[in-house]
């Protein structure tokens, strides 16, 4: 079999969440929705944005990245 530069894609199905939130937090993400809006001028639900989010936040918790890592190579 040919080796390719490009490795096998990883599982892509969306697994959907449901979840309850408080209202104070409703209101901070349509005021996030709402400024988003203003700042790309293009609205998006808060249900499309809330993924993009926490991916970022997950992105940028360096220590979560490291601890992570370290479950992920023991598991190896």
């Amino acid at each position: 079999m040919a080796e390719l530069k490009l490795g096998k894609l990883p599982d892509r199905t969306p697994v959907k969440l449901a979840i309850t939130i408080t209202p104070d937090l409703q209101n901070a993400l349509r005021d996030y929705a709402a400024i988003y809006a203003q700042t790309y001028g293009t609205e998006e639900p808060i249900a499309e944005l809330v993924p993009a989010m926490l991916a970022a936040f997950l992105e940028t918790d360096r220590n979560f990245v490291r601890a992570r890592e370290a479950v992920q190579k023991n598991r190896a």
